[in-house]
């Protein structure tokens, strides 16, 4: 088997899918109308499939008060600190700044507008 997708529910899935394709470089794939309003992200690969949606029957849960270290969505990032500071100018905040690690990896957590972590990595051995 291989993995088809990840999925996250959020209170706005078309602007939070826009948001993803104007400032991560990813592109929808599919969408669906109401009531969930399901959007099929990819990144420039095309290997990588990403849901986001609204479903009434449950409630969104609280991101922004959600410890990122429980689950976030990192990106490779040719420079971490230009694009950290990028993604704050589109209205991303800031969780933790850009440092290094003892093993050379230089990373950063942010969060989306809707609160979701994106972590923003440089492997120093990519993976």
């Amino acid at each position: 088997m291989k993995i088809e997708h990840a999925a996250w529910t959020v209170e706005d899935p078309v602007a939070a899918a826009e948001w993803y394709v104007e400032h991560l470089g990813m592109r929808i794939v599919r969408s669906g109308g109401p009531p969930a309003h399901a959007r099929f992200l990819t990144d420039s690969t095309g290997r990588v499939l990403l849901e986001i949606y609204n479903n009434p029957k449950v409630s969104v849960p609280d991101y922004r008060n959600t410890d990122p270290l429980i689950t976030h969505l990192a990106f490779n990032a040719e420079d971490v600190q230009v694009e950290h500071d990028r993604l704050l100018a589109a209205g991303a905040t800031e969780v933790d700044p850009v440092g290094t690690l003892e093993n050379g990896d230089t990373l950063s957590m942010l969060r989306d507008p809707w609160g979701f972590p994106i972590q923003l990595m440089k492997r120093s051995e990519p993976m």
